[in-house]
């Protein structure tokens, strides 16, 4: 049997934003949607998102993503700083026009 998932978080250095690393998925699904409380909850307009060491993010994971940014006051955004491919591609898919995410490669 495999080991179960985890994900870590942590705050950035610079502040306004959280770090992230490792999967999204069920075993993980309550620390995601905690991180992303802290988002929707926080202060500025830009809340950053380091996902660079996260390798996986499921379906709902997406979706729970998609739903904070859509509780986000006007005007405030979340940029992903180098999610996983298939994140974006979710997000794209299912939720085209959703001004809230911004996806930053660099």
């Amino acid at each position: 049997m495999g080991a179960t998932p985890k994900l870590t978080v942590s705050p950035l250095a610079e502040g306004g934003g959280l770090r992230m690393a490792g999967e999204v998925g069920l075993a993980t699904r309550g620390v995601w949607e905690r991180a992303l409380e802290q988002a929707v909850d926080g202060d500025g307009d830009v809340y950053y998102l380091e996902l660079s060491s996260v390798t996986f993010v499921d379906v709902a994971g997406a979706g729970a993503l998609a739903c904070a940014a859509q509780r986000l006051p006007d005007g405030r955004r979340m940029v992903l700083h180098r999610p996983p491919p298939v994140l974006r591609r979710v997000l794209e898919t299912f939720w085209p026009d959703l001004s809230a995410i911004e996806v930053s490669m660099s």
